[in-house]
């Protein structure tokens, strides 16, 4: 699975970083609930007066979803030999 990274700045200007960030298909069933969830995390952030410089979007789906959804999003098939 590939991740991305977002870098920004908060209201106060600091730079915050969101790591783990999963890369979906647009036809993947899960794809608009990792949006809307990833719209609201980083407006929670960007409000933030106190944020830590680095979050894991990961992370935080770890906390808020249900396991088995959670587990449909970020298993990975391993490739035979690194193919």
């Amino acid at each position: 699975m590939l991740f991305k990274s977002l870098e920004f700045k908060n209201v106060v200007g600091q730079k915050v970083k969101v790591i783990d960030i999963p890369v979906l298909e647009e036809d993947n069933p899960f794809y608009f609930m990792i949006q809307v969830r990833l719209q609201t995390f980083i407006t929670t952030l960007y409000y933030e007066r106190k944020a830590r410089k680095c979050y894991s979007f990961r992370n935080h789906l770890k906390r808020v979803m249900k396991w088995p959804d959670y587990e449909q999003i970020f298993n990975s098939t391993e490739l035979k030999n690194n193919a």
